[in-house]
């Protein structure tokens, strides 16, 4: 609200100037993304680079950049990344030697949580970057690596400070894939001593070798010492977690203690009775929003009203793309596990982060959100698309040969060229309202929102005519529309119609708070002075149900 004021206030209402912001919050998120990733994800420009260019020109950002309210999802983005930096820069100079360092500014602590604070006012998404902190914090801060001046890595391990380093770490490190590897020092990375040979079974149900690790494991003093080391990540974890609690309360305070309240026609899936419906449609949905970020072929502005059918049924074949994420994601997931033991590869724990996080509140896991898919919404976790996207690219390119190589970068200069011919096509199509009500059609004839759209835009131009089709269109696709009901009077000739369209509005919307003067406007249409009444009635019924143009 604040940034729409101050752009009304300096250049007044020319769209120009909103436009214009827009694409230049849209240039500095892109900065502020090859900052991270240079600094934080990749550690190469070349690959912060291509992450930045991927970004910038997909074609799924068109909605959040070219239409004037996607700025909250643009500027939400922007804050989610200043947080994330400021949380890493508080524990950039810790004490070497530590497992779980200390907070060495607790400015930049605090500057992260102000910073998260702004981008949840800003959209509600921005919360997660809490989360997207903690848990990098957990996986990867915690475990630092430091490189000596002769390039050999060595583990921070758990060891009081002074103590002498075992000589097996830095004297005989494994090589694997022409990296050095160490040999595994038990559950905690090197903290406690080896186990003794286990000897052969004796016929116990638990093994001596069990029994001796769960004694070493109450007995020695290297549990209290790991306890205390991760004293640090714990109190920063207390506060985020206590700071995020409170923020949370404020906000249902400001919205009256209420989450907003939808109706049918914006999310169809949350209104149906049968748990497994609701399920499988919903885990359809991610794997279609997955697909718009791999495939942006098919954009629309509006996904409402019958563009998704509700999966209805395990046997329904969409559920092959759901099971094919689900197994992408686990392998993901044990990806990260298996590089985190290795303290390697946390390209694809940000990747993950920075994907899976932001999008959690529009997943309708914990609330129900309304929309079926917006692409708007995709912005901020397309970050962690191109974050997966690149390290894949890169990991090919060291396992191919040097022509396979050359024809992988051929082909990601072909994409970005594509991306970047497709999101000027969706630039035209925002050019005017005309031009965008008309996509909508053209590319979702079974979307009934659309139809409705682009008949209120036939309305306000005076071509009746279509305006009625449409009107129609969007009643045989969904028939529970209420406002298409109430338009479609205003603009009918025939009394008995009129008074049929208005009677099923009404049905339909009763909690409308002017529903008491409705049905003396109905029994108006029989008076002696109908021709008075016709002409007045649909300036009434127009006050008592608004028309909605775009949403």
């Amino acid at each position: 609200f604040l940034g729409m004021w101050l752009n009304v206030f300096l250049t007044g209402m020319n769209p120009f100037y909103f436009h214009a912001v827009n694409v230049i919050l849209h240039c500095l998120v892109t900065l502020v993304l090859m900052y991270t990733c240079d600094k934080t994800v990749f550690k190469n420009r070349r690959l912060a680079f291509v992450t930045a260019l991927l970004f910038a020109v997909h074609p799924v950002h068109t909605e959040a950049v070219a239409g004037i309210v996607g700025r909250a999802d643009v500027l939400a983005c922007l804050l989610f990344l200043l947080a994330f930096l400021s949380y890493n820069r508080s524990l950039d100079q810790c004490c070497a030697g530590e497992c779980f360092p200390p907070t060495a500014s607790p400015f930049f602590l605090l500057l992260s949580l102000f910073l998260g604070t702004c981008a949840m006012l800003v959209k509600e998404t921005g919360i997660t970057v809490f989360g997207v902190c903690l848990v990098y914090d957990l996986f990867s801060l915690s475990h630092k690596q430091d490189m000596t001046s002769n390039g050999v890595i060595h583990q921070h391990s758990l060891q009081q400070p002074g103590s002498p380093q075992p000589s097996s770490l830095a004297a005989h490190p494994h090589r694997e894939n022409g990296k050095q590897r160490f040999p595994h020092k038990g559950a905690w990375g090197g903290c406690h001593s080896s186990l003794p040979p286990a000897p052969k079974s004796s016929g116990f149900p638990v093994s001596p070798r069990a029994v001796w690790s769960l004694m070493r494991y109450l007995t020695t003093s290297s549990n209290r010492n790991f306890l205390l080391s991760m004293r640090p990540f714990l109190k920063r974890a207390v506060l985020v977690i206590s700071y995020v609690i409170v923020i949370l309360y404020f906000r249902l305070w400001i919205m009256g203690g209420s989450m907003p309240l939808f109706s049918e026609q914006d999310n169809p899936a949350s209104f149906s009775p049968y748990f497994l419906t609701r399920f499988l449609t919903y885990s359809y949905l991610l794997a279609f929003n997955m697909w718009l970020l791999l495939a942006p072929v098919t954009l629309c502005y509006d996904w409402q009203v019958g563009s998704i059918p509700l999966v209805e049924t395990i046997w329904d074949m969409r559920n092959l793309a759901t099971v094919l994420l689900a197994v992408v994601m686990a392998l993901l997931s044990l990806h990260c596990l298996a590089a985190f033991k290795r303290l390697e590869h946390k390209e694809v724990l940000v990747g993950l982060l920075f994907l899976v996080f932001p999008f959690i509140p529009a997943s309708n896991l914990f609330f129900r959100v309304g929309f079926v898919v917006a692409e708007r919404v995709l912005y901020t976790p397309s970050m962690g698309y191109c974050i997966l996207f690149v390290h894949g690219l890169s990991k090919l390119c060291t396992w191919l040969n040097r022509c396979g190589a050359t024809t992988l970068i051929v082909s990601t200069v072909l994409l970005l060229l594509l991306f970047s011919w497709k999101t000027v096509k969706q630039n035209e199509i925002w050019l005017s309202r005309e031009s965008l009500f008309r996509s909508g059609v053209q590319t979702l004839p079974h979307n009934a929102k659309v139809h409705y759209n682009y008949a209120n835009f036939l309305k306000d131009q005076g071509r009746n005519r279509e305006a009625i089709y449409h009107y129609r269109t969007a009643l045989k696709l969904y028939p529970r529309h209420a406002s298409a009901l109430n338009n479609l009077g205003t603009l009918t000739r025939d009394t008995a119609e009129a008074k049929m369209y208005y009677q099923r509005a009404l049905q339909l919307h009763p909690q409308h708070n002017r529903k008491p003067f409705l049905p003396l406007w109905i029994q108006s249409l029989g008076t002696k002075k109908k021709k008075k009444k016709i002409r007045t009635l649909p300036f009434l019924i127009l006050r008592s149900f608004p028309v909605v143009t775009f949403s």
